[in-house]
C-alpha cells in the first residue's frame, strides 16, 4: 500500500529538515556555482580573445586546476574531520574562491590567469568536504536524502543562471567587468555559509578531533563497497562538455556550425533544468525507502545515464531524439550525486565524516578526469561511438555491482 500524508504532515516533515542551517547551506550553494560559473564561462574568452593564447593553453589551465581541486578535495576532507575547524574551512574555501575568480578579470599574462585559477580551485576543493559534512550535523539521519536534494537542486539552479548572467554581463560591461563583478554572489556564498554555521550546533571538546589520515577505516564495510560503486560509475562518468559536442557535431551538417550550436546549449540547459527537478524528489524517496534506499536510488540514476550513454552512441540528427539523453542524463546526476551524498553521510563513523565525504570528492574527480581522457582519446583515433560505447560499459558495471550489493 502507498503510504498518504497530508498537507499538514508535509509541512510538519518540512519543518524537520528544511531548517535555516539547511537553507543557507542551499543559498551558499546557489550563489557560490552562480559566482565561478562566470569566470569559467568568459575564461576561453579571456584568455584567446583578450590575450591571444592558444586553445591549448586553456585546456592546460582546466586540467591543472581540476587535478589540483580533486587533491584539495581529499585534504579538505582530513581538515573537515574536526567539527570547528570544517566551519573555518568552509568559510575561508566560500571566500577565497570568489577574490581569486573576480581577481582573474585584472591578468595581463597567461601564467597569472594560470595562477590565479588554480589557487581558487584548490580553495574550491577544500571546501566540499566541509560544507557536506556541515549539512550532516544540522539535518536527522532520516531526513538526509532531503537536504541533500536541495543543496543539490540549488547547485544546479546556480548552473543555469551562471551562464545566463555571464552573457547579460558580456553586453553590459565587457568580459573583463563581467568577470570582476562575480565577486558579489561569491562574497553573499560566503555570508550565507556563515548563517548556515551560525544555526548549527557548537562544537563540544568532546566533537575535537586530531587530524589524521585515515584511508583503511574508509575502505571496509558498507562505505567501502559504496565507495568502489561510485569509483565504476565516476570511471563512465565524462564531462557534460562532451555531450555537447556530440550534440554539436551531430547538428552541425544540417544546421550550420552557429545554429547547431545555439541547439546543443539548450538541450545542455535541458540537463540542468531536469538535474534541478530531480534532486529533491530522489531525495525524498531515498529516505522513504529507509536504509537502502540511497542505493536504491544511485542504482536508479546509474541506469539512467547508462541508457543515455547508449543513445549517444546513436547517429540520430533528430533534435528531440537528442533531447532524450540528455534529459535521461540530468535526471540520472540529479538522482546520483543526491544518494551519494546522503548514503556516505549514513555510513561514515561521525568521526571521519569529513575523511568520507573528501574520498568522494577525490572519487569523482579523479574518475571524471579519467573519464574525459580516455573517452577523448577514443573520439579522436576511432569514432565517437566508441568514445560512448566505452562510457556505457562502465555505467553497467556500475549498475551490475550495485543490484549485486542489493540482493545481498
Amino acid at each position: 500500500m502507498t503510504e498518504t500524508t497530508t498537507p499538514a504532515e508535509d509541512a510538519a516533515d518540512s519543518e524537520q529538515w528544511l531548517t535555516p542551517g539547511v537553507r543557507g547551506i542551499g543559498t551558499a550553494s546557489f550563489l557560490a556555482d552562480v559566482g565561478h560559473e562566470i569566470p569559467t564561462a568568459l575564461l576561453p574568452a579571456l584568455l584567446t580573445t583578450t590575450l591571444g593564447a592558444p586553445a591549448a593553453a586553456l585546456g592546460a589551465i582546466e586540467g591543472v586546476s581540476d587535478a589540483l581541486a580533486g587533491a584539495a578535495r581529499f585534504g579538505g576532507g582530513v581538515l573537515a574531520d574536526d567539527p570547528a575547524r570544517r566551519r573555518r574551512v568552509a568559510v575561508g574555501g566560500y571566500t577565497t574562491t570568489a577574490v581569486l575568480g573576480a581577481v582573474t578579470a585584472g591578468a595581463t599574462t597567461v601564467w597569472q590567469v594560470g595562477l590565479l585559477r588554480a589557487a581558487a580551485w584548490t580553495a574550491r576543493g577544500l571546501r566540499v568536504p566541509a560544507r557536506n559534512a556541515l549539512l550532516a550535523d544540522i539535518v536527522p539521519a532520516s531526513k538526509y536524502g532531503r537536504a541533500y536534494g536541495f543543496e543539490r537542486m540549488m547547485d544546479n539552479l546556480g548552473a543555469i543562471f551562471g551562464p545566463l548572467l555571464a552573457l547579460g554581463l558580456i553586453a553590459w560591461v565587457g568580459v573583463q567587468w563581467a568577470i570582476g563583478l562575480s565577486v558579489i554572489p561569491g562574497v553573499l556564498a560566503a555570508l550565507a555559509i556563515v548563517y548556515a554555521i551560525r544555526h548549527t550546533p557548537r562544537p563540544t571538546g568532546r566533537d575535537k578531533v586530531a587530524l589524521k589520515i585515515r584511508i583503511r577505516p574508509l575502505l571496509g564495510g558498507d562505505l567501502g563497497k559504496l565507495l568502489a560503486a561510485c569509483a565504476a560509475f565516476e570511471t563512465g562518468n565524462v564531462a557534460a562538455t562532451l555531450l555537447i559536442l556530440r550534440a554539436s557535431d551531430l547538428l552541425a551538417p544540417g544546421h550550420g556550425a552557429k545554429r547547431a550550436t545555439t541547439i546543443a546549449l539548450a538541450l545542455y540547459t535541458a540537463y540542468n533544468v531536469a538535474a534541478t527537478l530531480t534532486s529533491v524528489p530522489a531525495g525524498r524517496l531515498a529516505d522513504r525507502l529507509g536504509k537502502r534506499g540511497p542505493v536504491l536510488v544511485l542504482t536508479a540514476g546509474v541506469a539512467a545515464f547508462a541508457a543515455a550513454y547508449g543513445l549517444f552512441t546513436l547517429n540520430t540528427t533528430v533534435v528531440l531524439l537528442l533531447a532524450v539523453p540528455f534529459v535521461l542524463a540530468g535526471v540520472g546526476i540529479g538522482a546520483v550525486e543526491t544518494a551519494q551524498h546522503s548514503a556516505v553521510a549514513a555510513l561514515a563513523p561521525k568521526d571521519l565524516r569529513g575523511s568520507a565525504f573528501g574520498a568522494l570528492a577525490t572519487v569523482q574527480s579523479l574518475g571524471n578526469l579519467a573519464a574525459s581522457a580516455v573517452a577523448g582519446v577514443l573520439w579522436s583515433t576511432v569514432s565517437p561511438t566508441a568514445a560512448f560505447a566505452y562510457l556505457t560499459a562502465w555505467m553497467v558495471l556500475a549498475l551490475t555491482g550495485l543490484l549485486i550489493s542489493i540482493r545481498r
